[in-house]
């Protein structure tokens, strides 16, 4: 397969807060081999759930009254697996659980600068009538990543640091991204959830670059 062998973040780099794991991923690269060779880029964009010991409105993890779900399970466990969920009846969302194990914690990628497999995104990158879509429109989402990578159900739960699975997330930086050019804000598509989750400034994304989501 595919990326067998290949250098992947550890379980060490997820199993911390989700605000630093959030920062933190910006600049490295998401891979997803889906048998038509290995496609995936840059991240760009992120967003921390869960992240401090007081409970997050926002997150799934905050449901059911703070326990597991059958949707949610995965979130409660060890960092460093996906957690993707289907959301308004089309979208599928990629997230990476973080932090300690029975503490629901996890970062939405929002957002790839494409770099990798680009002939199998663009097929998947099409409109409703079939018609490809132009690049700058093919992973500039979350719902829209996880489409171009073939991202879907069957990943959710899936060991993103296990040397043989088939998406994983690889160092691309020999150095971090620099604090200047990451730029944070709040999180999008919750405005259902109450104050002062709804304003917590905890999306960031890589300052100026042009695969950001416009929100």
């Amino acid at each position: 397969m595919t990326g067998s062998g290949t250098r992947r973040l550890d379980r060490a780099f997820f199993a911390r807060p989700a605000r630093a794991v959030a920062v933190a991923l910006l600049g490295q690269r998401l891979m997803r081999d889906a048998g038509d060779g290995a496609a995936g880029g840059i991240i760009v964009e992120t967003e921390a759930y869960c992240d401090t010991g007081a409970v997050d409105l926002a997150c799934h993890g905050s449901r059911n009254r703070g326990r597991p779900t059958a949707r949610t399970a995965v979130m409660f466990g060890p960092p460093g697996h996906a957690y993707v969920y289907f959301t308004y009846g089309m979208h599928w969302l990629f997230n990476v659980v973080t932090g300690a194990p029975g503490h629901p914690s996890a970062v939405l990628i929002r957002a790839l600068a494409p770099d990798a497999g680009l002939d199998a995104m663009a097929a998947r990158r099409r409109d409703r009538r079939g018609r490809p879509l132009p690049r700058s429109a093919w992973t500039n989402g979350p719902a829209k990543l996880a489409a171009a990578l073939g991202i879907d159900g069957a990943v959710d739960g899936m060991d993103l640091c296990a040397a043989d699975a088939p998406v994983w997330i690889e160092p691309a930086l020999d150095i971090p991204v620099a604090d200047v050019d990451v730029a944070t804000g709040p999180r999008i598509g919750i405005g259902g959830v109450p104050e002062p989750w709804r304003s917590m400034p905890w999306r960031y994304w890589i300052r100026g670059n042009p695969w950001v989501s416009r929100g």
